[in-house]
C-alpha cells in the first residue's frame, strides 16, 4: 500500500467529473434540474491510492464522500486498541453525513483498500442542498436510517464466532441496495479484502465462500462474487 504521504494530497489531484461518473451518484439524480447542475459543478473527483485516509479520526469535515469505483473501510483507530472494521463501502457508497450535519470531527478513519474513484461534495453544497431540496432531505434521511439499521445488525452480528457468519454478514453489508445501488449482483472484490473487511485470513474466507456457494446464495467468480440470493444471504446472517 501507498503511505499517505507519498502521494499529493486528495484534494490536490482532484478534478471536474465526467458525465459517466456524473451518472453514477445515486442522490443527483432525485434532485431537479437546477439543483442538479448546481451540485455537478461543485463535485470533484480523485483517484484515491491504496492505503490512503480519505476521513481520519480528529479531522473537520470538509467534503460529502462518494465511492464511484474501488473498495474502502470504515473502521476505528488501531493505535487505540483492537481494530474494528465498521463496514466496507464499494461502488455507489455515500457516506459521513451525520458527521456533516454534526459539523463535528471524524470519529473513524476511512481508507482505501484498492486503488479507487472517489467523489467529493464540499460540506457547503451539502448544506445548502439540505435547506433548499426536499428531494435531497429524504435522500438523505433514507441514508442515516438505513446506514443506523445496518450498524445496529452489525453490532449483534459481531458477537458471532462463526467465521462462515461473520464473511455472510459482510457480503450481505456490502450488497445493501439501497446504500451502495452501484454494487447491483455482483462485487469486484478479492478474497483478501474481504478478509481485511472481516478480520479473517484469506484462506478462511476462502473457506466460508465456497459453504455459502454450496448453499446456493453466492456464486464465486473471476474477481469478485455474484450474490444468488440476497434475502438468504440474510436469513444466514440472523440465524445461522
Amino acid at each position: 500500500m501507498v503511505a499517505a504521504s507519498s502521494v499529493m494530497p486528495l484534494h490536490r489531484r482532484a478534478r471536474a467529473p465526467t458525465p459517466r461518473e456524473l451518472a453514477d451518484v445515486p442522490w443527483l439524480q432525485v434532485l431537479d434540474a437546477a439543483d442538479r447542475e448546481a451540485a455537478a459543478q461543485q463535485i470533484r473527483v480523485a483517484d484515491a491510492e491504496p492505503g490512503e485516509l480519505l476521513c481520519r479520526i480528529g479531522r473537520a469535515p470538509t467534503y460529502w464522500f462518494g465511492v464511484i469505483d474501488g473498495l474502502l473501510k470504515m473502521s476505528n483507530d488501531t493505535s487505540s486498541g483492537t481494530a474494528i472494521t465498521f463496514t466496507g463501502l464499494p461502488p455507489g457508497a455515500w457516506f459521513g453525513e451525520g458527521t456533516l450535519l454534526k459539523r463535528e470531527p471524524y470519529r473513524y478513519n476511512v481508507q482505501a483498500l484498492r486503488r479507487s474513484v472517489v467523489a467529493g461534495l464540499p460540506i457547503d453544497t451539502f448544506h445548502w442542498l439540505l435547506d433548499n431540496s426536499i428531494p435531497f432531505n429524504r435522500f438523505v434521511m433514507r441514508q442515516l436510517n438505513e446506514r443506523l439499521g445496518q450498524f445496529i445488525a452489525a453490532r449483534e452480528i459481531d458477537r458471532q464466532t462463526d467465521p462462515d457468519v461473520r464473511v455472510a454478514r459482510s457480503l450481505a453489508a456490502l450488497f445493501h441496495p439501497v446504500l451502495y445501488p452501484g454494487v447491483g449482483t455482483m462485487l469486484r472484490i478479492t478474497q483478501q479484502e474481504l478478509g481485511m473487511l472481516v478480520g479473517l485470513s484469506r484462506q478462511r474466507v476462502n473457506q466460508a465462500l465456497h459453504t455459502l456457494q454450496r448453499s446456493g446464495l453466492i456464486r464465486i467468480e473471476y474477481g469478485g462474487v455474484r450474490v444468488l440470493d440476497l434475502e438468504g444471504l440474510q436469513r444466514k446472517v440472523f440465524h445461522g
